[in-house]
């Protein structure tokens, strides 16, 4: 297998990627779908009422199912427990007007991101419960029912402009996108959006390389 140079650094597994795509593709069709099924003049043109609501209903129920198979892997269980914990450094680069010029020395993701994942699960497992009680509502007293209705509707806006959010936001970085297309980001890049996590990447790659000369010298 071809080395990548210490310019490319690994940012995502194959593994991590995969749960990412699969996510961003049941997310797109959960809001496709929903816009059709709330939005009259779409409803009518696409038809089939039922078999979009099934849809619906299906890429609804299997959203957290990437993020469970993740949670097999090594990485993706070190990237949820970075994304779960908020540090001083994460404050001060919300408050900072001038984040980016203070090269503040963020992690392997800055609070933004962190946000905007905390967010997205908590988001998806309240519309798995609430999408449950609406597609059974014969089991449960009107009082939920019409209080799961409104949580669901109300957070499909949310989740909505968040997830445009944070396509556009992407859009303006090729090197992030990069990393979440092939996995890897530019070492400069690294340095200067996550200057912590790009440090400990270089020195890993360093102790790597130093234990590759010993063993080519040793044989």
């Amino acid at each position: 297998m071809t080395r990548r140079p210490v310019a490319d650094f690994l940012r995502f597994t194959r593994g991590e990627r995969w749960v990412h795509k699969t996510t961003a593709i049941l997310m797109t069709i959960c809001l496709a779908t929903a816009a059709i099924l709330y939005i009259d003049p779409l409803s009518r043109i696409t038809g089939h009422r039922a078999f979009v609501e099934w849809i619906h209903v299906i890429a609804g129920i299997g959203l957290p199912i990437p993020f469970i198979v993740g949670l097999l892997s090594k990485a993706f269980r070190a990237d949820a427990q970075r994304l779960n914990r908020f540090t001083r450094t994460d404050w001060r680069w919300l408050r900072s007007r001038t984040r980016r010029r203070d090269r503040l020395p963020v992690g392997k993701f800055n609070a933004g991101q962190k946000l905007n994942a905390n967010f997205q699960l908590g988001g998806i497992l309240v519309m798995l419960g609430t999408g449950t009680i609406m597609r059974f509502a014969n089991h449960w007293p009107v009082y939920l029912r019409t209080g799961a209705t409104f949580v669901h509707d109300w957070l499909a806006y949310g989740l909505l402009a968040v997830v445009v959010g944070h396509i556009v936001m992407a859009n303006r970085d090729p090197d992030a996108l990069r990393g979440m297309r092939t996995g890897y980001v530019p070492a400069a890049w690294a340095k200067r959006e996550h200057a912590a996590w790009a440090e400990r990447e270089h020195a890993a790659w360093v102790a790597r390389e130093q234990a590759r000369a010993k063993a080519t010298d040793a044989s």
